[in-house]
This record gives structure tokens, sequence and C-alpha cells, in this order.
């Protein structure tokens, strides 16, 4: 249950996202980008990749018995829960998608500037996309406790910070100026109000 639900949400949340949004801009919204090996924003690709793919082949591994769980998380509630928290988390994904419309992107292009996002749930939170990622992550993590799957959602977490951190958030500051040091002001990086980023000159 849990590969097929990581399966379906990552084919709805990327897969059909980025035709949809092809479909309706011409453009894919995906920006690839080739850091210096050994930088914060290499280290990011690697590790979402490494999360993102091990995502996929743990609870495969799991489900044919070649992986061992945690024992003390092995529990009817905890993994009831986990699946509770991963659909909310897959759909909270594609609904934070939706949100940003034309300015979805996956990746960063230094040169290109797109409207920066501020309503709705980006009004209090600044990456909710990732935010959510995270959730469905932990949920699929809840369902199949193995100790293979637990490195899996902390390279995907840290993956994120550094993506946010060292990619994204200098990104913003660019090309947005005082417009995102204000809307930084009020919003937190992945939970309202918590991790406000002071942007400094």
């Amino acid at each position: 249950m849990a590969f097929g639900l990581y399966l379906i949400g990552v084919l709805t949340a990327f897969g059909l996202r980025t035709w949809l949004h092809k479909r309706r801009t011409g453009d894919t919204g995906h920006r690839h980008s080739h850091p210096a090996a050994g930088s914060a924003a290499w280290w990011a690709q690697i590790l979402l990749a490494v999360g993102l793919l091990g995502g996929l082949a743990a609870p495969l591994l799991d489900a044919v018995g070649a992986l061992d769980p945690v024992p003390a998380l092995v529990h009817p509630v905890i993994q009831g829960a986990g699946l509770v928290v991963g659909v909310l988390g897959f759909a909270s994904i594609i609904a934070a998608q939706q949100a940003m419309g034309s300015s979805w992107r996956i990746g960063v292009d230094a040169g290109e500037r797109t409207r920066l996002v501020t309503g709705g749930v980006f009004g209090v939170v600044r990456n909710p996309i990732f935010t959510a990622m995270i959730v469905a992550v932990a949920g699929i993590t809840a369902m199949t406790p193995t100790w293979a799957q637990i490195p899996v959602l902390l390279a995907v977490v840290a993956g994120i910070e550094l993506q946010v951190r060292a990619v994204e958030e200098p990104y913003l500051r660019a090309s947005h100026g005082n417009t995102y040091r204000e809307y930084v002001e009020g919003t937190g990086r992945f939970v309202p109000m918590i991790s406000q980023m002071r942007v400094r000159q």
C-alpha cells in the first residue's frame, strides 16, 4: 500500500503536474542546473534524488520482505496514521502547486523572474510544497518504518533544507528585493511563523 501510494503520489504531483503545466503554458516548468560538485546546491540535488528514489525503492523492498522494520514503530495505529498523513501530504503538494499557477517551477533559472506568489497558503508559509513533501514522506515512513526508509526521510528533509536556504531564497532575494524581504517578515519557512528569516541587505 505504501509503495502504491508513493508511486501514485509522485506520478500525480510531478508527472501529471508537468504535463498540465506544459499544456497550459507551453513550458514544462522544469529548470535544470549543474552546480559545482560539493557545493550546497549540488548536495541538495544529490540528497533529494536519493530521497525521492529511495522513497520508491524502500517500500517496494519492504513489500517483498527484503527489509527489517524498526520494532518499536510497528503498530497498527502508527501505520494507520501514516496512511492518513501520506494521503494528506500528497494532496497538499498538488494543492500548493495549483496555487502557484504559472509560477510553478522545479529548479531555479537565475536569469528568470517569475511572479512572487504570496496569497493563500503562501501567505503564511513560504515553501508549502516542500512542507507537504516532508509530510508525505513522513507518512510513508510511518507506513513502512524500516531501517532503510528512515534514512530516506532524513535525506529528503536535508535536501529540502539545502535547496531552500542555498538556492531558492538567494534567488528570490535577488529577483524580488524588498518585496521578498517584506514577505519574509510575516511568514514561516516551512511552518507558519516558525523559522522566519530576517533577510540581510
